[in-house]
């Protein structure tokens, strides 16, 4: 077999950072990473990088970023068989999910790695976090990739990337799938799970170019005001907001609260309801404090994860969907994001 071509993409974060004389981290060059894990030169792939100009901390990802990473990949889907992107973990799952509704019809598999310690350190998961992650992109059958879609690799675990949310600030296994289990489990050897992968029937990609963020996120809690939820309702040019609820998808039994979500409705605003909980899904009308969400008009997101759900709204907004359509399809899983 011919080895496989590989690209690593880098954009900064924890991976690749080092302390200036303040002490405070900052990222640099992906040349000096290779200083760090010479055996990337010898790895039986073959391994090119693309570093974007300006590296950040993934704090300061936007759309505009999650955008130019997606056509950082199409414009180069035909010379590589797999992707590693190395990202800051703050917000790779955020990332994970946008990537996965911009790639339409992925059929290679893009993977999103970083650490929790700096790649300088004596104890840093970083070197074997990059390691694998190359070598689980590396992997192929009958001459195709084993995973064909967006992933993320943290400590010995492949996640379906819309799937995952990041779990801890402090411990290496940084990462969690509540609701989807793993693609792949890598210890003395890596163990696929075919039962869970992702396959697109058409192998053609269609990089998307547009992300609409003018979106809302509304937690729910014990003593939130109306006029709060009045307030997101008047952002100018709003178009989407979602509902961070109780269990399986239940909200205040406010008169005035219920009302004003309406009335968003009755705009034009899609309403989307996910749960706070890390394990299960909305089931709209179980209960009567979610029965009235479902009577106006609010779309039940599954099991969504608050990422995917984020980065779902804003792809269907960017499209000339109506209201209507909207809602349809955010029910419905277009990239495995929802069981």
């Amino acid at each position: 077999m011919k080895k496989p071509n590989i690209l690593i993409i880098y954009t900064g974060g924890t991976i690749g950072m080092i302390k200036n004389d303040k002490g405070t981290l900052l990222p640099f060059t992906f040349e000096n990473l290779l200083n760090y894990i010479p055996l990337l030169k010898n790895f039986p792939a073959n391994i090119d990088s693309h570093s974007f100009e300006v590296l950040i901390d993934s704090s300061d990802a936007d759309t505009e970023f999650l955008i130019s990473l997606s056509q950082v990949i199409a414009s180069n889907y035909e010379k590589y068989d797999g992707f590693v992107i190395l990202h800051g973990s703050d917000t790779m799952a955020y990332t994970a999910s946008a990537l996965s509704f911009l790639l339409e019809n992925l059929t290679k598999p893009v993977i999103l790695t970083g650490s929790q310690l700096p790649i300088g350190l004596l104890r840093t998961d970083g070197r074997e976090n990059i390691i694998a992650a190359i070598e689980l992109a590396c992997m192929q059958r009958d001459n195709k990739p084993v995973f064909q879609e967006v992933c993320i690799y943290f400590e010995d675990n492949l996640y379906r990337g819309n799937r995952t949310n990041k779990f801890s600030a402090e411990n290496f296994d940084a990462f969690r799938s509540p609701n989807y289990p793993l693609l792949a489990h890598v210890g003395t050897e890596i163990k696929v799970f075919d039962e869970n992968l992702y396959r697109n029937k058409i192998d053609f990609l269609i990089a998307h170019n547009e992300l609409c963020n003018e979106i809302a996120i509304i937690k729910f809690f014990p003593g939130i005001q109306s006029k709060t939820i009045k307030a997101v309702s008047k952002i100018p040019e709003l178009k989407g907001i979602i509902l961070e609820t109780y269990g399986s998808g239940n909200a205040p039994t406010n008169l005035e609260i219920v009302s004003i979500l309406k009335s968003c409705i009755d705009k034009g605003i899609v309403v989307l309801n996910i749960t706070q909980c890390t394990v299960g899904r909305v089931q709209q009308g179980k209960y009567a404090t979610s029965a009235q969400l479902k009577e106006i008009g609010v779309v039940s997101g599954n099991d969504m994860t608050t990422e995917a759900a984020i980065a779902k709204m804003m792809f269907l907004l960017s499209k000339e969907f109506s209201q209507k359509e909207v809602s349809k399809l955010l029910t419905i899983s277009l990239r495995g994001e929802i069981s």
